[in-house]
């Protein structure tokens, strides 16, 4: 294999970073385990793995060092007790509700039955409107006044006293408006002259 100068540094660097990462994972693989400090046994009494130790006091030329935390897996069951007596007090605040719900009073349900009766009798519904437009009328001397109506596209030309698309009489013609009956709902209305 042919190194080039460029890459005969690149290589270098790789085979000083490859016996860095041999040395620490044998170092890690082949380690005798945790340091103990001086003066201490490998062996803790079973009465004392379970409570913390207490951190030693600080002076002027010392670490601190504190115990290891115990990581013993038997189940306290005077912790689990302690839990459980534990009570909940709060507010009463749901924590999920980004706004506080306000309670509003509760008035008595009524079914509706008890709304009709305290609203009395409807009133009939009022009649529809009629909707013809009048748009102009013709006279000739010595006959009757025509009106013209329309409803949508359609035109119709009536006298006083017919009756328009069926259901609707002519009932009086001034130059101004024209007064119609709705003979199925006995509506009147007086209908003015539209522009256009």
């Amino acid at each position: 294999m042919k190194i080039g100068s460029e890459s005969r540094n690149k290589v270098i660097a790789a085979a000083g970073l490859m016996v860095l990462a041999l040395f620490l994972v044998g170092r890690v693989l082949f380690s005798p385990g945790p340091a103990l400090p001086p003066g201490s046994t490998g062996v803790t009494p079973t009465s004392s793995a379970s409570a913390p130790r207490p951190a030693r006091a600080r002076t002027k030329n010392t670490k601190v060092v504190t115990a290891p935390h115990s990581i013993d897996p038997t189940l306290r069951y005077d912790w689990l007790k302690a839990s459980e007596d534990t009570k909940y007090e709060g507010s009463g605040r749901n924590i999920f509700m980004a706004q506080a719900e306000i309670p509003q009073p509760v008035a008595p349900a009524q079914t509706e039955a008890q709304k009709l009766a305290a609203q009395g009798p409807l009133p009939p519904p009022p009649p529809p409107p009629i909707n013809l437009k009048f748009y102009g009328f013709a006279s000739k001397p010595g006959e009757p006044k025509r009106v013209f109506l329309s409803q949508g596209e359609d035109v119709f030309i009536a006298t006083e006293g017919e009756i328009v698309d069926r259901r609707y009489k002519v009932l009086h013609i001034t130059p101004l408006s024209v007064e119609i009956e709705d003979v199925l709902n006995n509506n009147r209305q007086s209908i003015p002259l539209t522009q256009g």
